[in-house]
């Protein structure tokens, strides 16, 4: 097994490769500005790191978000090009779970929130790093408040909102080594996992306008 991992549902864009024992190289940068840039070089060097070639890899691990549109279909049209161009298949994975599986919570519920924007935060509620108990949603923080008391919280829309979230901790965003590892554990359980379509929750932020201004002559 060779998992070529990567997200880009977050601010970071991270990339890494996972041989179904561990991680064996990983790359991650923040810069919520420049995902398509920055994506394939990471690729490229995660690969040059690992002494690799990119037809050695035998799956694709992607994280389907939730996110933000533009950030998020760069990291899953890369992996969809991928998996036709090896021939390979390519595995969706939660971002909000590889927060999770990352997190050093120990036992007891706590909560994966990450930045939304519009003041509002995606997130789940978690039973421990690899049970999520809720399904992912975006809200604003203060709307759920009473669903997330008294319980702590990573990500960054966590941190960006203590009153909410007084217990926030890192890490801030996700990484692909955590999915890589997340998505080879469930593989090696023979779980299926999630197809690589989006999670975005929410209509992008550009819209087509609803009334036309006729410009063409009857």
């Amino acid at each position: 097994m060779l998992l070529l991992a990567l997200d880009t549902a977050t601010p970071a864009v991270t990339v890494a490769l996972h041989d179904g024992s561990d991680v064996i190289a990983s790359s991650s940068q923040v810069d919520a500005r420049r995902h398509g840039e920055l994506l394939l070089p990471a690729v490229d060097r995660v690969l040059a790191e690992a002494g690799l070639r990119l037809d050695a890899v035998t799956g694709i691990v992607v994280g389907i978000g939730p996110g933000p549109y533009t950030g998020l279909r760069v990291g899953l049209m890369t992996a969809d090009t991928f998996g036709l161009a090896l021939g390979v298949p390519v595995h969706g994975v939660c971002t909000l779970d590889g927060l999770a599986y990352a997190a050093d919570i120990g036992e007891g519920p706590f909560v994966v929130a990450t930045d939304a924007r519009r003041k509002e935060v995606y997130w789940a509620r978690y039973a421990d790093s690899r049970k999520r108990l809720t399904d992912p949603a975006v809200d604003r923080p203060a709307d759920i408040a009473d669903q997330v008391a008294g319980v702590p919280a990573v990500g960054a829309g966590a941190l960006l909102y203590p009153d909410t979230f007084p217990e926030a901790r890192e890490p801030e965003h996700v990484s692909a080594a955590s999915l890589a590892s997340l998505a080879a554990e469930r593989l090696e359980r023979g779980e299926e996992l999630p197809a690589p379509r989006p999670l975005y929750l929410r209509r992008p932020d550009a819209q087509v306008p609803k009334n036309y201004k006729v410009v063409t002559p009857k």
